[in-house]
């Protein structure tokens, strides 16, 4: 985790001290916020929490990409988890750095002060992709009032028979591509789209992409993962040819990169499963998925 301090007193930068956090003194304080808010996971604020608030007010934005943000009293007696307490882990460093000083934590979020499990901290500690975060409030609130909740955990596009459902999605799936030299990178994102809606599956639930070795310049490759925050996964030859199961062939690739299938071979191996979606192909590139032998 990379966590950011600022402390507004010597009394505050003792406590940062103690706790072996870095520290920053002398920066304008609407100033760090800024320079932080979107390149740190949790911000630390040793100091009055009004301030904090006006610091960070105009760079709130979204539940789900907002950092972790706790303030605590320069006398160390309270730890208030002010911002991103469940997806950003602000609840769960509250408790953490009260326990390390002695200090009170103060947590707000509903289900936690009713003492029930909230959905995206499990989420989130689960390793899942929240699809439509603005459901997490209507199934909180179901919870609280021990009505009927709707969440479908799934790599799949389903259509549960719920009011509200919220859809948390399992990071398994790997696409494979192979592609020819230099395809358009727009063309290239529109297939794989369209070919992931075709296999009825989301985005949210792949994990990386994968490919040969000598496919591990494109560009197109590279701006798809960067855009979509993928792991870019390549391979040897030898070592996709060594996959076990049965793929399709191709003679012309053989001869090309020496591995008669590129994209599901890839894709299998990168997934460490079994093929899901066999080769397909569109111009200028070919796709197959993999993933856990149960989805």
């Amino acid at each position: 985790m990379i966590l950011r301090a600022i402390a507004f007193s010597d009394r505050g930068q003792a406590w940062s001290e103690k706790l072996g956090i870095p520290v920053d003194r002398g920066i304008p304080v609407r100033q760090w916020a800024k320079d932080n808010f979107d390149h740190a996971d949790a911000l630390l604020f040793i100091g009055a929490c009004g301030i904090a608030v006006r610091a960070i007010a105009p760079l709130v934005r979204d539940k789900t990409t907002d950092p972790a943000v706790v303030v605590m009293d320069e006398a160390g007696r309270h730890v208030i988890s002010l911002l991103s307490g469940h997806i950003g882990g602000a609840n769960d460093l509250a408790v953490h750095i009260a326990a390390l000083t002695g200090a009170t934590p103060v947590i707000t979020t509903a289900t936690d002060v009713n003492n029930l499990p909230a959905i995206d901290t499990w989420a989130v500690k689960n390793g899942m992709a929240i699809e439509n975060p603005g459901a997490i409030r209507a199934v909180s609130s179901r919870v609280i009032a021990k009505g009927d909740v709707g969440v479908a955990i799934t790599e799949r596009e389903i259509k549960p028979p719920f009011p509200v459902t919220l859809y948390l999605r399992p990071r398994t799936l790997v696409i494979g591509a192979g592609c020819k030299r230099g395809v358009d990178a727009q063309a290239f994102e529109h297939d794989v789209l369209s070919f992931l809606q075709t296999a009825g599956v989301s985005l949210l639930s792949v994990r990386a992409l994968a490919s040969i070795d000598v496919k591990g310049d494109e560009a197109a490759f590279r701006s798809f993962c960067e855009k979509y925050r993928l792991a870019f996964e390549t391979y040897d030859a030898a070592t996709l040819a060594a996959v076990d199961g049965v793929f399709s062939h191709s003679d012309f690739v053989q001869k090309t990169v020496g591995v008669g299938n590129v994209c599901e071979r890839a894709a299998v191996k990168a997934s460490g499963g079994v093929l899901l979606w066999g080769k397909t192909v569109f111009d200028g590139a070919t796709l197959a998925l993999a993933g856990a032998k149960e989805t």
